[in-house]
């Protein structure tokens, strides 16, 4: 396995936050779950454990539109997706590595998806779960659901009430990737989807190589508009830029997201690269984001 003395985190809250509105409880949280993820990952914990950890605090914290503060569909419930990848050079560098993945997508009422992409990942020889089958795995394997929704879903930071159900006032998304001590990458993605959705979307989220990747180079994992990225190529698109263009790494989100708003949608995306870079990019009001790498202190920040 490739050693690296290097290590590199970055999460986002959600594109799309709007000027004029008080973000600063989400701001305080990603901070301090980036010095969480600092210290797992300086303790020698996984990127892969990483990631899935951050994701399921923000998934259980209701300040983000996932988990617990995802909005309904518009059959009244809310469906929820989740991705997460890993990565890691062997011995012999670029020619020897491995890459595994696990999603799932439109799943009714689960407290945790992005522990449930992780059981698809762990599990089975699958990469996505959806629908009826995804939750039957969930429930089969001891993962939780709601079982008061009405008394167990908030409104997220930043969001009125009223515009919960309103499909054309919002989007988020909480995400995660890191780079561990040794070298290796991971991604992770979890989402309510859009305001007002019809019932049974999925967006990028759950779509490896969409809402999240991580390679032997770049992990990235994306919020916004998902069919927009979907459309754009998403997180893959930005590990792609890196290889075959040589690109840095605030080249290639900085490309994604002007890709993302000339098809007409809007969103941002978090990246860090096998050398510890660190980027954001976005095109809405603002991303709630934090991160540190090897030359960047940690931080946290809506606009």
């Amino acid at each position: 396995m490739s050693q690296s003395s290097k290590i590199a985190l970055a999460l986002h809250g959600g594109a799309g936050a709007r000027k004029g509105r008080d973000y600063s409880k989400a701001d305080a949280h990603l901070y301090g779950l980036a010095e969480r993820g600092r210290d797992m990952l300086a303790g020698g914990q996984s990127a892969l454990d990483t990631v899935e950890e951050l994701v399921a605090a923000m998934e259980e914290s209701g300040l983000y539109i996932a988990g617990k503060g995802a909005s309904p569909n518009n059959a009244g419930y809310a469906e929820l997706d989740a991705s997460i990848m890993a990565s890691a050079l062997g011995e012999d560098g670029d020619n020897d590595f491995k890459r595994n993945a696990g999603a799932i997508a439109a799943v009714k009422h689960l407290k945790y998806p992005v522990r449930a992409a992780r059981a698809v990942m762990d599990k089975t020889p699958h990469v996505m779960l959806a629908g009826r089958g995804a939750e039957n795995f969930c429930a089969q394997n001891g993962f939780e659901f709601v079982s008061d929704p009405e008394a167990y879903y908030v409104v997220p930071v930043g969001v009125l009430p009223h515009e919960m159900t309103q499909a054309e006032l919002g989007h988020g998304t909480v995400g995660a990737v890191a780079l561990d001590q040794a070298g290796r990458l991971a991604a992770a993605t979890s989402t309510g989807g859009v305001f007002g959705k019809l019932e049974g979307r999925v967006g990028d989220t759950p779509l490896i190589g969409s809402g999240s990747w991580a390679d032997e180079f770049v992990a990235a994992s994306c919020t916004g508009l998902g069919e927009y990225f979907i459309l754009a190529g998403g997180a893959q698109d930005v590990a792609s830029r890196v290889l075959y263009q040589g690109a840095t790494l605030n080249q290639a989100t900085a490309a994604l997201i002007k890709d993302v708003g000339r098809l007409g949608g809007d969103g941002g995306v978090i990246a860090v690269s096998r050398e510890g870079e660190v980027a954001f990019a976005w095109n809405s009001d603002g991303m709630k984001r934090a991160g540190f790498g090897p030359d960047q202190e940690l931080f946290a920040a809506t606009f």
